[in-house]
């Protein structure tokens, strides 16, 4: 009886520890810092977004690092927000889509090795600055990507090749280069990109 206590006890903490959905959970502590993590240990955290791959109504998959040398699959879900965004902010709407499909393929829980998180996968950094206070919510996600993608473009003359090479590598590398930085990764993002914008544009 005191083994079968044991295992009761055992099984009692894996349950616990143990998320019954796979997804980004949250909570927020007696300070009001927003805490997330995919994996919670404690009962605090509740599910906040549910994993794409245990919902069919989400698009994309699990969280990852986008490839740019894939063709990722097409999606039309976000284009109100895109047309919403754009118009407001004077961006062409064929762009920002093509860049949300080279960031994210549509997922708004993608998370990059580095961090960018969401849609347009946006740094912590960069989500502060144009007042994105959750990244993984698609609306304030694509306002605060369109946002600093305007940025870019009149940072650099509307030269559309360095704003999307800022976007990737960071503007000030490419301010101080003047040119496209010269590593494959950022030159790859910025052909996929072109290629998705020439698809989409009418």
């Amino acid at each position: 009886m005191k083994f079968a206590g044991s295992l009761i006890l055992i099984a009692s903490v894996l349950f616990w520890v143990v998320p019954s959905e796979a997804g980004i959970y949250k909570y927020v502590d007696e300070r009001g810092v927003i805490h997330f993590t995919n994996c919670p240990r404690d009962p605090e955290f509740k599910l906040y977004i549910r994993d794409s791959k245990d919902d069919p109504s989400l698009p994309g998959a699990r969280p990852t690092t986008p490839s740019y040398a894939v063709n990722i699959k097409d999606s039309t879900s976000y284009d109100p927000l895109i047309n919403e965004f754009c118009q407001k902010y004077g961006v062409d709407s064929a762009l920002i889509k093509a860049i949300i499909r080279a960031e994210s393929g549509f997922n708004p829980i993608a998370v990059s090795r580095k961090g960018a998180r969401g849609l347009m996968q946006l740094m912590p950094e960069t989500a502060s600055r144009v007042n994105v206070s959750n990244p993984f919510n698609p609306r304030e996600n694509i306002e605060g990507g369109v946002r600093h993608f305007k940025y870019l473009l009149s940072l650099f003359n509307n030269d559309l090749r360095l704003s999307l090479a800022a976007y990737n590598a960071g503007e000030n590398l490419v301010a101080q280069l003047g040119d496209i930085p010269p590593y494959r990764e950022t030159i790859d993002y910025v052909q996929k990109v072109l290629e998705f914008y020439r698809s989409y544009k009418p």
